[in-house]
């Protein structure tokens, strides 16, 4: 009996490295944005818990705040602010990407639909510190 498959070319597999994403800028910027959402994940957990130790009272939001302030999670906080601040930028930057808008048969340019994403971004952070910080 012959077989079929022996007379079928074989397929040619590249070998690629496990750090590909390293060789070109906008993949490393893919993978650290892809990266970025533990962070925002874990943000969001911290929220959570923070939001649950108001309710549970002030000796359970006391021991939330002493947890707060050890030197492992001042350091992972920060690391997570700087992936979350990141992943904020480069979603600010997509959006032209994902919304293309055109007026009278042009397209808007990018600035003016990625720039009031920030503006409001701005603003509404200078809100919540105007209010954090006031009291």
């Amino acid at each position: 009996m012959i077989n079929p498959t022996e007379y079928l070319p074989k397929s040619y597999h590249r070998r690629v490295s496990t750090y590909w994403w390293l060789a070109r800028r906008p993949y490393l910027k893919f993978i650290l944005r892809e990266a970025s959402s533990v962070f925002v994940g874990w943000t969001v957990l911290l929220t959570l818990l923070q939001i649950w130790a108001v309710t549970r009272g002030p000796s359970a939001n006391a021991a939330f705040h002493e947890w707060m302030r050890h030197p492992l999670m001042l350091g992972v906080n920060v690391i997570a602010f700087l992936f979350v601040l990141f992943h904020a930028v480069t979603w600010f930057s997509l959006t032209p990407k994902a919304m293309v808008i055109r007026v009278k048969g042009q397209r808007v340019p990018d600035w003016a639909i990625s720039g009031p994403t920030y503006a409001v971004w701005v603003l509404v952070s200078l809100g919540v510190a105007w209010v954090v910080l006031r009291g």
